[in-house]
């Protein structure tokens, strides 16, 4: 189906963001983090650095599991019919204008931002025990803002099915490198001709959900459990736990966003 010339300056986007370097966000961070990763490296415990990992590992793997997968679908359309759409369920948005579908995935952005900051400053006064109990809560919170930014185009991601395309957008929001967007642009596409085709999506990589994810756990406990470990430094704990959480959840609803247009526009291109 041919594009319209709003959806090819969204296309052109996508592009520079593919080919771009990492966000201001991301490179303020890193700047940030780097005396605050020699410090950690000195003085905490190897038991303690297993103890984070561990709680990351153990909510990737609740992807696999229908039961972890909670948003309101409803919100999102009568948030779409308060803006003219006319939609009656998630799929029905899948042919709107993109530049309406836009406005809606952003009103998510903040709001989860800040939910994820207060959350982490509100840990970050815990010492260990509350940086395992952060994890699994930063993550669901980020989440909730994946499937409410791909609702927003039309695609009700709420399944174990969209397993790789969620950790896809996990580890960009991660890593921020350009391997890592090409690896989730190559998903996209995977999950734009099932969909177009309605021959069902499965990942990219034939197998298991483990085989099909194996090396995407690995980036993601190093670039955030590496980070939340620092919530440890006496006096800085909460401030470092609220700054580590604002940046990965911005950098989930930026991906997110490239990456649910990236399928809007390419399962469009299919039709």
């Amino acid at each position: 189906m041919r594009l319209t010339d709003n959806e090819r300056t969204v296309q052109r986007d996508i592009e520079k963001w593919q080919h771009g370097d990492a966000s201001l966000v991301a490179q303020a961070m890193n700047w940030a983090m780097a005396p605050m990763d020699w410090v950690v490296n000195q003085i905490v415990p190897d038991e303690v650095v297993d103890q984070v990992d561990k709680a990351v590992s153990q909510f990737l793997s609740l992807l696999n599991d229908a039961s972890a997968w909670t948003y309101d679908p409803s919100e999102v359309v009568s948030l779409a019919v308060k803006k003219g759409i006319k939609a009656e369920t998630v799929l029905d948005l899948q042919n709107a204008d993109i530049a309406k579908l836009d406005k809606i995935a952003q009103g998510y952005f903040s709001e989860n931002a800040i939910l994820a900051a207060v959350e982490g400053g509100g840990t970050g006064l815990g010492g260990a025990v509350l940086i395992a109990a952060d994890i699994p809560l930063l993550f669901g919170i980020n989440l909730r803002l994946i499937q409410q930014i791909g609702a927003a185009y039309g695609f009700d991601v709420s399944g174990p099915e969209y397993g790789p395309l969620v950790l896809s957008i996990f580890n960009v929001a991660a890593a921020g490198t350009k391997e890592s967007k090409n690896e989730a642009l190559r998903e996209i596409t995977v999950a734009a001709a099932a969909l177009a085709h309605e021959t069902g999506y499965k990942g990219r990589v034939s197998g298991t959900f483990r085989d099909q994810n194996r090396h995407f756990p690995r980036e993601i406990a190093k670039n955030i459990g590496g980070r939340k470990i620092a919530q440890l430094i006496p006096i800085a704990g909460a401030a470092i736990g609220a700054g580590i959480n604002y940046w990965f959840t911005t950098e989930t609803a930026d991906t997110a966003f490239m990456l649910f247009r990236a399928l809007y526009i390419e399962r469009k291109e299919r039709m």
